[in-house]
């Protein structure tokens, strides 16, 4: 997991209760409270954009990365080196842009946009009100 915000933590806590082994990555330090006190995976104290501090966290062995961090452009990178780079097969990068997830998904990357998710919802929901309110 790079990223230990809100979106990485709860996804990095998550997967260590399905009984995955999970390390994570984050610039901050402070963002281990995230996880909680009875985290019991890893944490890296660095960026996801580091070789060697993907590697301390286990790369080279991962059957998935989840990359989560605060930037588009980060994400894509460090999606690719772990796509690329380490031959990881399972590699999921969320991206805010909806035509940077489109352009990278179409490229093989495996892109998860909350935006779209977002836009979908919303006018989904005014769809179906509005509707119910005509009916």
């Amino acid at each position: 997991m790079i990223g230990c915000g809100r979106v990485g933590s709860n996804v990095a806590k998550r997967l260590a209760s399905e009984g995955w082994d999970v390390s994570v990555v984050d610039e901050k330090e402070e963002a281990l409270t995230r996880l909680g006190e009875d985290w019991r995976g890893g944490f890296i104290t660095g960026h996801g954009m580091d070789v060697d501090v993907l590697r301390e966290a286990g790369i080279e062995d991962a059957d998935a990365v989840v990359v989560a961090t605060d930037g588009d452009n980060s994400n894509i990178i460090i999606g690719q080196v772990a796509q690329k780079r380490f031959a990881v097969s399972t590699v999921l990068v969320r991206l805010l842009d909806p035509a940077r997830a489109k352009f990278y998904a179409d490229r093989g990357l495996h892109t998860v946009c909350p935006t779209i998710t977002a836009i979908d919802a919303l006018t989904d929901s005014v769809l179906e009100t509005a509707a119910k309110v005509e009916a």
